[in-house]
């Protein structure tokens, strides 16, 4: 029992560490890291649906803070409405987690794959989507739309989460015209805010599984540095791939999850 204990953990350690680097990138991370939890976690633990989301957001966020300081360090960012948006997003985050409780997170399968896909048909189509900064609002829009969106991603954020960091990468570059990278890098600190809402909400509720989350989320923020780094160092077309890449395997796993039910 130890071995396969011990085994099952360093299965949760990887898995963070990759998810860690994806969701720095493009994000999506949980696609990774939600399923290994379930799959690796004692079947007891594993039936605790809200603790096994604690325990994801909770590894998340190290790796999602890092991801946040790196790009911060060497992308300009537009404080003035990523503030109010990071705030919005901690709000609405705060009150889909406590959501969770009461509903059911996988009634929104089906919306969330129909939204995925057309995502990535529009990202595979508009080849030139991405490949340059060129902010389409004023700096009033911009600020406003910001709020909408931090709303709705936050709730989203911690009501179910998965495919939360490629759905603000994608409105920001298709609604807002930024280039891929200061869409990944303004979509972490959302991120981040919507975390950490998360993880307040599941912690003061006891649904954080802490022997697990804590080596994980060590495991994330390296990978989570990692990621930043590669995206920077490999510019707007390799992030575009990625990206693309990591919607796929989202369409693909919430295609399975909603054509077996």
């Amino acid at each position: 029992m130890a071995i396969t204990e011990l085994g099952n953990g360093a299965g949760l350690v990887l898995a963070a560490g990759v998810a860690g680097v994806v969701d720095a990138v493009a994000g999506g991370g949980g696609l990774i890291q939600l399923p290994a939890l379930f799959l690796f976690l004692p079947p007891a633990d594993a039936a605790v649906v809200a603790a096994v989301l604690g325990t994801n957001k909770l590894s998340s966020i190290c790796g999602t803070g890092l991801a946040a300081a790196h790009y911060g360090r060497r992308v300009p960012l537009e404080w003035s409405w990523l503030a109010p948006a990071a705030v919005t997003a901690f709000g609405f985050s705060f009150l889909g987690a406590l959501s969770v409780m009461f509903l059911r997170p996988t009634l929104l399968r089906p919306v969330v794959l129909g939204l995925l896909v057309a995502v990535a048909l529009y990202t595979f189509l508009r080849r030139d989507v991405g490949e340059r900064h060129a902010p389409r609002m004023t700096a009033g829009q911009e600020r406003w739309w910001s709020v909408v969106v931090g709303a709705g991603i936050g709730f989203y954020d911690g009501f179910f989460g998965p495919g939360t960091g490629s759905f603000l990468i994608f409105i920001f570059v298709g609604a807002f015209g930024f280039d891929f990278i200061a869409a990944s890098a303004s979509a972490k600190v959302i991120n981040l805010a919507t975390n950490l809402a998360a993880v307040v909400c599941f912690a003061a509720n006891g649904q954080i599984f802490y022997r697990f989350a804590l080596p994980m989320a060590a495991a994330n923020a390296l990978g989570g540095l990692a990621g930043a780094r590669l995206a920077i160092l490999k510019g707007n077309r390799f992030v575009r791939s990625f990206f693309l890449v990591v919607a796929v395997a989202l369409i693909v796993r919430f295609g399975w999850d909603v054509w077996r039910r």
